[in-house]
């Protein structure tokens, strides 16, 4: 292995998306993934009866008109999409991912598989690493549904690496929201621990317990539909 000696030679690998530097690193890829970082964060938690959402619409500008700016997509009546990172690209690869939906009920008169969408859209990603003149897609997805299967919380990266989880953020502070549930995750959760899991993960993230619930967002999954609560901590303590 040739080591990289300076600034110069870093440079010469991260100008090209198609070339791997000598420690075997895709700078772009990594940059892709530092703009994901400064995204608002999100989290899913699955818990006995479905799973759990936090979305947070915290954005730096109080100038800014939250609710037009989309976070959570729905991709098909059993499939939703949330998203950290590029607005631009979240929407377009929701609207690849629509597509695939439709196209799988078009051809086998049933609904698309949850782990089969997430993968294909990490294709997409994937494709954008590997050929000179595109970038990668700056956008992270939690990938939730409910199948045949039973429900299911996958990631997907800039890198087109998809996994499933039991419970996943994205986003500011993701480290420390993982770091929360690899410690007090459990598999048979009710929806008050799941909910109190998620609440206690965003303080983490925050390095706060008194926290702005205004612009942060809970949805229940269940039964294939997401729905918004409304709780009662959902205003300024």
């Amino acid at each position: 292995m040739i080591p990289v000696q300076d600034k110069s030679a870093i440079m010469a690998y991260d100008r090209a998306i198609t070339v791997f530097s000598p420690e075997g690193r895709l700078y772009q890829v990594e940059y892709a993934a530092k703009i994901i970082e400064k995204g608002t964060p999100a989290m899913a938690v699955s818990y006995k009866d479905g799973i759990l959402l936090l979305v947070d619409f915290n954005f730096d500008s109080k100038l800014l008109q939250t609710k037009s700016i989309e976070k959570v997509f729905k991709i098909d009546d059993h499939v939703y999409f949330v998203s950290a990172g590029l607005a631009g690209d979240a929407r377009k690869l929701s609207e690849n991912a629509r597509e695939f939906a439709s196209e799988n009920k078009y051809l086998f008169d049933e609904p698309i598989e949850i782990s089969t969408l997430a993968k294909k859209v990490g294709a997409i990603k994937q494709l954008f690493t590997q050929y000179g003149g595109m970038r990668p897609f700056a956008v992270s997805f939690i990938v939730l549904g409910q199948d045949d299967d039973g429900y299911h919380i996958f990631e997907t990266e800039p890198s087109g690496a998809v996994a499933e989880y039991f419970a996943l953020a994205i986003g500011r502070g993701k480290q420390k929201a993982t770091a929360l549930f690899e410690k007090k995750f459990s598999k048979n959760m009710d929806f008050k621990q799941a909910k109190n899991l998620l609440k206690e993960a965003i303080q983490q993230v925050y390095n706060k317990t008194k926290i702005d619930y205004n612009l942060i967002k809970f949805y229940d999954f269940r039964n294939r539909e997401l729905k918004e609560l409304v709780l009662n901590d959902n205003k300024k303590k």
